[in-house]
């Protein structure tokens, strides 16, 4: 395993992605990951205060914020995304976390069709604390569909486009499956270390979850099917995984 880049101020490494996100983060030695998840999400910009004022509450940093998961009203157009993204990236230049064009912040951000909100809103976060002795390690891993982060468009790499047949999605799951080990493996863990795996599509993925997901060693917490889209339109089928030391409601 390579060396990842360190975020010193969160005390968490990350896997370097694009702009608006990382590939996932790992709590560093002396420090473990939190994730909390918001009772009902909140706009944004409301997200983001009730993210200050917890942080502030636990007398942790801004810079301790490691990863968030968002609910968004639909899938964006390329454009609408990369528009979005340049609003929320400003969040965490203004907290001393986006320098330079990198991003250490995981993210998943997806579109439930059924009440959705009525604007991109603040699903849940995590954020690092001191760890006490023995810790386990702590990580989150990134939102990812079947479409590689970093190419001049999402629209011409995605995996059996616009395919939704059993085959197509079969296709597309094994993508992202596959990309989840990757990202783990480069935090410098692996499924068993997975406390929940989580799955995000509208499709059915029934036939599918034994074969591909559950044989592959990747639900052994369990699989949480979200009814809902990936964030870029033309897109089928996304998935996170965590390993946080703890979960709290707020």
């Amino acid at each position: 395993m390579s060396r990842l880049p360190v975020f010193r101020e969160g005390g968490y490494r990350f896997i370097k992605a694009v702009f608006q996100y990382s590939g996932g983060v790992a709590a560093e030695p002396g420090f473990e990951i939190v994730r909390a998840r918001l009772a009902q999400p909140l706009a944004l910009a409301q997200g983001f205060k009730a993210v200050e004022a917890h942080l502030r509450s636990v007398d942790r940093p801004l810079t301790a914020f490691c990863a968030c998961e968002l609910r968004s009203p639909a899938p964006f157009t390329e454009q609408g995304f990369l528009e979005f993204n340049k609003v929320y990236a400003g969040t965490l230049e203004r907290w001393g976390i986006y320098k330079d064009g990198v991003n250490p912040v995981a993210r998943t951000n997806v579109c439930p069709p059924f009440e959705p909100p009525a604007a991109p809103s603040l699903y849940a976060f995590s954020y690092t604390v001191p760890a006490g002795q023995g810790a386990r390690g702590s990580f989150i891993v990134a939102g990812g569909g079947e479409a590689p982060d970093g190419k001049a468009n999402y629209h011409d790499f995605i995996v059996r486009r616009g395919d939704t047949s059993i085959e197509g999605l079969r296709e597309k799951v094994r993508y992202v499956v596959a990309e989840m080990e990757r990202r783990l493996a480069a935090l410098g863990f692996s499924w068993k270390d997975a406390i929940s795996t989580q799955a995000y599509t509208v499709h059915d993925i029934g036939p599918l979850v034994e074969a591909e997901i559950v044989r592959r060693g990747a639900a052994a917490g369990g699989l949480a099917w979200h009814f809902a889209r990936p964030p870029i339109v033309g897109l089928d089928y996304e998935m996170d995984v965590r390993g946080a030391a703890r979960e709290i409601v707020l």
